[in-house]
């Protein structure tokens, strides 16, 4: 591995880096970033693995061990990077209906009084 630079963050990791294994190998470059940073969360990211079979992989952030300021290394090898999964064309969505979220006690009293005052309950 070359002089990878200072330590830094997913805010600043550029698509172009190079990206290597645990052992390191060199894996590929990174392609995009897969972020929120209103919410400071970081997903993982896109390589384009030129020297691995099967074009883009994604590699999620628990396996990342260190972002330089010119590389990345992770926490797996070349061999298990291998298997690292393609990336998917529609990432998940989470949502949230008002009824699932928890009703204090209150709440769940003041919902039975109007059911019963509108004629629900």
């Amino acid at each position: 591995m070359d002089d990878l630079g200072q330590p830094s963050s997913y805010l600043t990791l550029e698509p172009g880096v190079l990206v290597y294994s645990s052992d390191g190998e060199e894996l590929g470059k990174v392609e995009h970033v897969l972020a929120e940073p209103a919410s400071d969360v970081f997903d993982g990211f896109v390589i384009d693995t030129s020297t691995l079979p099967g074009g883009h992989r994604f590699v999620d952030a628990p396996d990342v061990e260190e972002i330089y300021e010119r590389g990345v290394v992770l926490k797996i090898d070349a061999a298990a990077a291998e298997a690292l999964p393609e990336p998917s064309a529609n990432p998940g969505v989470l949502e949230v209906e008002a009824e699932d979220v928890p009703r204090t006690r209150l709440e769940e009293k003041l919902r039975r009084t109007w059911d019963l005052i509108s004629g629900k309950g």
